[in-house]
Formats: C-alpha cells, sequence, structure tokens
C-alpha cells in the first residue's frame, strides 16, 4: 500500500512556502536541501533529490527492460561520447 500523508503549506506573495519541520526531518530535508516539483494531470508532487533519482531509474529501467548496464549513467555517457567523436 501507497503511504499518502496530506499537509496544507500556505504559500507566501512572493512564492515561497515552508515545509513543517517533521516532514522536512522525514525526507532528510532537516539542513535544507533541494526538492523537485512536477506537476502532472492529477496534481504536483514534491520529491526529494533522492527521490527523484530513484523515480527517474525506475522509468529508466521500464524502458530498457530490466538491463541495468544500459539505464546506467556511465554507459549513457560512454555512448554518448562514441555518438559525438570524443
Amino acid at each position: 500500500m501507497e503511504l499518502v500523508v496530506t499537509i496544507q503549506v500556505n504559500i507566501t506573495p512572493n512564492g515561497r512556502m515552508s515545509l513543517p519541520a517533521d516532514l522536512r526531518k522525514r525526507l532528510g530535508l532537516s539542513d535544507g536541501g533541494a526538492v523537485f516539483l512536477e506537476e502532472t494531470e492529477d496534481g504536483v508532487v514534491l520529491r526529494t533529490a533522492a527521490q527523484a533519482v530513484a523515480h527517474a531509474r525506475a522509468i529508466a529501467k521500464r524502458y530498457t527492460k530490466d538491463q541495468a548496464d544500459e539505464a546506467s549513467s556511465e554507459s549513457f555517457i560512454a555512448h554518448r561520447r562514441t555518438e559525438s567523436g570524443e
């Protein structure tokens, strides 16, 4: 079952929002950090950097039919270098 937590966050007139301390602590953001906001048809998804990487890897895995080497960043960089003649 998927964890769903709903928290109201107010946005100031200049566009700033503040995440509650307990949520920042659970997400490993107690000292600050970057988050990624994704707009979807269903709404907005906010992910930590680690969550965004895990999500991207899961998507890549679906498109590479679980062939881990094809989904690795090292393999991607090597392939791009070969294509560009480096």
